[in-house]
């Protein structure tokens, strides 16, 4: 199972679009790890650059709507290659969610009150997120506050999480 926990990057933004998280143009590379360096890399936020940004973070958390544009498996793969394993946002793309589960990531739904109180008590400082997959629980910390906020995840995906993913599930079970 990969790991769940770590550094956060903040993404204080909606309907950010698969093609923000990887742009069509990489999609003729050979292998996932070529994708590395491209994430996030059209992504329009002020004071963002993924170059600096991403390095050391594991967990994203964002706004709603994550992953809606083109049904691509690119999306979470970068991520993935980037050691982003989870994500935190109010809501995704339907097809972006099922893609980051058969991949043995995350993307974990919270209220928009929740992300609400995230980013006004975290995302000004240097956060991490600390998953607890047998509570359902989140412990998100900085150097001064630490709060817990519990998750919901449907069986089936939670089996594809442990099982690394859809293929491996699948080659577990038949």
């Amino acid at each position: 199972m990969k790991n769940f926990s770590g550094k956060i990057l903040f993404l204080d933004r909606s309907d950010i679009n698969t093609d923000e998280i990887i742009p069509a143009k990489y999609l003729t590379e050979l292998t996932k790890t070529a994708l590395k360096p491209y994430c996030l890399e059209d992504l329009s936020l002020p004071g963002f650059d993924p170059r600096r940004d991403i390095a050391g973070k594991n967990v994203i958390v964002t706004r709603a709507n994550f992953g809606c544009g083109s049904s691509r498996e690119h999306a979470p793969w970068v991520l993935e290659c980037n050691h982003i394993n989870l994500v935190i946002a109010e809501n995704f793309a339907r097809i972006f969610r099922q893609n980051m589960f058969n991949c043995g990531l995350m993307a974990v739904s919270l209220s928009a009150e929740v992300i609400d109180d995230i980013f006004k008590t975290f995302a000004a400082s240097d956060a991490s997120c600390e998953t607890d997959m047998e509570n359902f629980t989140f412990t998100i910390s900085n150097a001064d506050t630490q709060k817990v906020y519990p998750f919901a995840i449907g069986s089936f995906d939670l089996e594809l999480v442990k099982a690394g993913g859809w293929v491996e599930y699948a080659d577990s079970k038949y």
